[in-house]
């Protein structure tokens, strides 16, 4: 009974309100009682009851009430006014008010879309507004979001806008999400959604980002059976398709086709089958093609790629010539023009045509980018000037450029070649305070100079100076170091850092075991007294699985031995890959195995 009384206290308020807000005595008598008496269900239920009369309004109401200090919309309120804005077909208005609600509050949820819904039930306000919304979290780079949505409307029976689906697919190839765009095509199909030229070039487009030539070629027959004539996009995404795959003469079989269907080749048709050719040192090729252009005029990518093209295949004179051929066109070269000439007058030891070249960009105020200092400090470090290098890194920070690990990199390798291991360990340490990660090489090189020294101890000491400076020295570094001693056959460091790995309680991996194995194994390292010496001691300083592998390194050890007296050379050999197998590693050599079978057994 009182439930009763309620809702016809809450319908005649929403009756007096429409009143109230028709005769527009706002002002004076509804603003005390926002909040108290004109509740979230009256105000929604009163827009709902003013829309009759006019978008006008319901819409100004709903704007006044938003003005009332520490009254704020509910969400129900806000999606009705969205949805009486569609209906009444103010599109812009609606989908402003949508992304200002969406940005705020959470509306991907399927509790929440229900709620919603089911509130306003005309289906195709309802689709209208789901799409957009859809639209909106796509293109604010949330697709699980907009999937969910997506995923709403299908189950519920929405039928989704054809943009909506476009951006949403769009949005998902931007992200190389490859699987998730064909799952979500496929689901668009089903709910009846008839794709249109949009939908095909973002496919097409989808198929260019994986490399997937085969679903390309689908998707062209598929468009030619359903009428549907391909565009320059799409004609544009399938020559960089091919190009990139290397398919020169499929690349070229399209620009046939376009022409012939009536689609004019633009620029960025001629770039991509130039640059094709040009990255393959085929400028014979890349400049007929060059000459061959009609209708449009070559931009600075067109001189630019062929610059660097003829930079490529060494022939620097006619990349100068080239680029003279640009500036009279009024074609200024960029940064990017530059860096080409410079990397190769760099690569060639023209250190001070290169600073020439830097000059001249400083002249004309083209502003040098990370991959110009780059290439400069990698010069200087190739040639021990470490001096110029990091004088080259201080003008980088001032002109506010962010070394990057290819700066970092270049000066550690530079200082590792000068045998100031000091220096190349402090710019280390300020590469891991940068917050990059070194790679194997970097300790590659560090490795490198204290074997060139016979300083075991230098590199036994690496991983503490590493974890001092507060670098987490887990199994990555480890394996860098061990893998590097490996390759240089200093089997004896490599099994002390083991050990000392092992004491710091890092168990090894399949890669460090192997490695050790396989060095362990070759014939002139085949000490197994002390290998297996080496594998007692690890006992009880490491894990079951570390013990285990240096036990069977020391047992397989002794086996090899004893049959190296029985076997000739290919014996020896064939003893090996039963050794490896013994060990559970013999799929890490799978090629090596393979030829020593084949050699055996021919």
């Amino acid at each position: 009974m009182g439930s009763l009384n309620f809702a016809s206290t809450e319908r005649q308020l929403v009756k007096t309100v429409c009143a109230i807000v028709i005769k527009g005595y706002w002002d004076k008598i509804l603003k005390p009682r926002i909040g108290s008496f004109v509740t979230s269900s009256v105000m929604n239920q009163s827009l709902l009851d003013l829309s009759p009369y006019g978008f006008s309004i319901s819409w100004s109401f709903f704007k006044w009430v938003e003005t009332i200090p520490q009254y704020k919309h509910s969400l129900q309120s806000s999606w009705t006014m969205i949805c009486i804005l569609t209906k009444q077909r103010h599109f812009r208005t609606a989908q402003n008010l949508l992304e200002k609600v969406a940005r705020k509050d959470f509306l991907s949820s399927p509790t929440v879309l229900n709620a919603l819904v089911n509130s306003y039930g005309d289906l195709d306000v309802n689709s209208h507004v789901l799409s957009w919304l859809v639209i909106f979290y796509a293109n604010s780079k949330m697709n699980p979001d907009a999937l969910q949505v997506f995923d709403h409307m299908r189950v519920c029976g929405y039928k989704p806008h054809l943009h909506a689906c476009t951006v949403l697919l769009n949005s998902l190839v931007k992200e190389r999400l490859t699987d998730t765009v064909w799952k979500t095509y496929k689901k668009m199909m089903k709910v009846g959604v008839i794709p249109n030229i949009h939908v095909y070039n973002v496919l097409i487009h989808a198929c260019c980002k994986s490399g997937d030539v085969e679903k390309a070629d689908e998707l062209l027959s598929e468009m030619e059976s359903k009428n549907i004539f391909p565009d320059l996009f799409t004609y544009n995404t399938l020559i960089s398709l091919y190009c990139k795959k290397g398919m020169h003469y499929e690349a070229l079989c399209v620009q046939d086709r376009m022409e012939n269907g009536g689609v004019c080749p633009d620029i960025v048709t001629y770039n991509s089958l130039i640059y094709s050719f040009c990255r393959e040192g085929r400028m014979r090729e890349a400049l007929r093609l060059f000459k061959e252009i009609k209708g449009v005029s070559p931009n600075r990518v067109t001189y630019t790629t062929l610059i660097d093209g003829y930079c490529r295949v060494g022939d620097i004179d006619e990349a100068l010539q080239m680029r003279d051929i640009m500036e009279a066109k009024e074609l200024y070269p960029g940064v990017v023009t530059y860096n080409a000439i410079l990397r190769k007058l760099c690569e060639e030891g023209r250190i001070q045509d290169a600073n020439k070249l830097l000059n001249e960009m400083n002249e004309r105020k083209i502003e040098p980018d990370n991959v110009t200092c780059n290439t400069l400090i990698n010069a200087y470090c190739k040639i021990g000037d470490m001096r110029s290098a990091l004088k080259l890194r201080s003008k980088m920070l001032e002109a506010g450029l962010r070394p990057d690990q290819f700066t970092y990199k270049a000066l550690i390798h530079g200082f590792c070649k000068a045998h100031e291991v000091n220096s190349a360990k402090e710019i280390l340490f300020d590469m891991i305070r940068s917050g990059f990660s070194p790679s194997h090489c970097t300790y590659a090189w560090l490795v490198d100079f204290y074997c060139n020294r016979n300083d075991d101890e230098g590199i036994l000491a690496l991983p503490g100076e590493l974890a001092q400076r507060g670098l987490c020295v887990d199994i990555t570094v480890y394996r860098a170091i061990i893998r590097r001693l490996c390759k240089k056959e200093r089997i004896d460091c490599a099994q002390r850092v083991f050990r000392h790995m092992q004491t710091a309680g890092i168990l090894g991996d399949t890669v460090i075991y192997s490695n050790l194995a396989y060095r362990a194994l070759e014939p002139h390292n085949m000490d197994t007294n002390k290998i297996s010496y080496n594998a007692g001691q690890a006992k009880g300083q490491t894990e079951e699985k570390g013990n285990q592998m240096m036990d069977k390194a020391g047992n397989v050890a002794q086996s090899a031995k004893n049959s190296m007296a029985q076997f000739n050379g290919k014996g020896i050999q064939l003893c090996t890959v039963d050794n490896l197998e013994k060990l559970g590693i013999s799929r890490y050599f799978t090629k090596e195995i393979q030829s020593v079978l084949d050699e055996t057994y021919r």
